[in-house]
Protein backbone atom coordinates (compact mmCIF):
# COMPACT_ATOMS: atom_id res chain seq x y z
CA UNK A 1 0.00 0.00 0.00
CA UNK A 2 2.78 2.42 0.90
CA UNK A 3 4.47 1.79 -2.46
CA UNK A 4 1.22 2.56 -4.29
CA UNK A 5 0.75 5.90 -2.51
CA UNK A 6 4.36 6.89 -3.18
CA UNK A 7 3.98 5.94 -6.84
CA UNK A 8 0.78 7.98 -7.08
CA UNK A 9 2.46 11.01 -5.54
CA UNK A 10 5.38 10.63 -7.93
CA UNK A 11 2.99 10.39 -10.91
CA UNK A 12 1.16 13.50 -9.70
CA UNK A 13 4.42 15.42 -9.40
CA UNK A 14 5.39 14.40 -12.94
CA UNK A 15 1.97 15.48 -14.24
CA UNK A 16 2.31 18.88 -12.55
CA UNK A 17 5.72 19.34 -14.18
CA UNK A 18 4.17 18.53 -17.57
CA UNK A 19 1.31 20.98 -17.01
CA UNK A 20 3.77 23.76 -16.22
CA UNK A 21 5.56 22.99 -19.47
CA UNK A 22 2.55 24.01 -21.56
CA UNK A 23 1.62 27.67 -21.77
CA UNK A 24 -1.82 28.79 -20.71
CA UNK A 25 -3.82 29.75 -23.83
CA UNK A 26 -5.59 33.06 -24.12
CA UNK A 27 -9.32 32.92 -23.33
CA UNK A 28 -9.99 35.09 -26.41
CA UNK A 29 -12.89 33.76 -28.52
CA UNK A 30 -12.58 36.33 -31.29
CA UNK A 31 -15.40 38.61 -30.13
CA UNK A 32 -13.15 41.60 -29.54
CA UNK A 33 -15.58 44.32 -28.55
CA UNK A 34 -15.35 46.15 -25.24
CA UNK A 35 -18.24 47.38 -23.14
CA UNK A 36 -18.33 50.87 -21.65
CA UNK A 37 -16.15 49.75 -18.73
CA UNK A 38 -13.48 48.26 -21.01
CA UNK A 39 -14.30 44.60 -20.46
CA UNK A 40 -14.27 42.43 -23.57
CA UNK A 41 -17.74 41.10 -24.38
CA UNK A 42 -16.23 37.85 -25.64
CA UNK A 43 -13.67 36.80 -23.04
CA UNK A 44 -14.64 39.17 -20.18
CA UNK A 45 -11.06 40.38 -19.62
CA UNK A 46 -10.28 43.98 -18.74
CA UNK A 47 -8.24 46.22 -21.01
CA UNK A 48 -5.14 45.63 -18.90
CA UNK A 49 -5.68 41.87 -18.78
CA UNK A 50 -5.89 41.77 -22.58
CA UNK A 51 -2.99 44.15 -23.11
CA UNK A 52 -0.54 42.39 -20.80
CA UNK A 53 -1.60 38.75 -21.36
CA UNK A 54 1.57 37.82 -23.27
CA UNK A 55 3.77 39.39 -20.58
CA UNK A 56 2.05 37.60 -17.66
CA UNK A 57 3.50 34.55 -15.98
CA UNK A 58 1.36 31.43 -15.56
CA UNK A 59 0.24 32.35 -12.03
CA UNK A 60 -0.98 35.74 -13.26
CA UNK A 61 -2.78 34.12 -16.20
CA UNK A 62 -4.47 31.64 -13.87
CA UNK A 63 -5.62 34.55 -11.69
CA UNK A 64 -7.09 36.30 -14.75
CA UNK A 65 -8.89 33.09 -15.75
CA UNK A 66 -10.28 32.81 -12.21
CA UNK A 67 -11.56 36.40 -12.41
CA UNK A 68 -13.09 35.74 -15.83
CA UNK A 69 -14.90 32.74 -14.35
CA UNK A 70 -16.26 34.88 -11.51
CA UNK A 71 -17.42 37.55 -13.96
CA UNK A 72 -19.17 34.94 -16.08
CA UNK A 73 -20.90 33.52 -12.99
CA UNK A 74 -22.14 37.00 -12.03
CA UNK A 75 -23.57 37.54 -15.49
CA UNK A 76 -25.29 34.16 -15.45
CA UNK A 77 -26.66 34.75 -11.94
CA UNK A 78 -28.04 38.15 -12.90
CA UNK A 79 -29.63 36.71 -16.02
CA UNK A 80 -31.23 33.95 -13.95
CA UNK A 81 -32.46 36.45 -11.33
CA UNK A 82 -34.01 38.57 -14.06
CA UNK A 83 -35.68 35.50 -15.56
CA UNK A 84 -33.92 35.84 -18.85
CA UNK A 85 -33.91 32.84 -21.14
CA UNK A 86 -30.44 33.62 -22.41
CA UNK A 87 -27.42 35.37 -20.96
CA UNK A 88 -26.99 38.85 -22.39
CA UNK A 89 -23.74 40.72 -22.63
CA UNK A 90 -22.68 42.77 -19.59
CA UNK A 91 -23.25 46.17 -21.21
CA UNK A 92 -26.78 45.23 -22.27
CA UNK A 93 -27.69 44.28 -18.71
CA UNK A 94 -26.29 47.48 -17.20
CA UNK A 95 -23.91 45.25 -15.27
CA UNK A 96 -20.93 46.92 -13.63
CA UNK A 97 -17.96 44.60 -12.93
Amino acid sequence: MRHTIAASLNDTAKLMEQLEFFSIPSPCIGVCTANSKGYCKGCLRSREERLYWLKMNDAQKQQVLRLVGLRRQKIQRLAWEQGQARVELPEQMGFEF
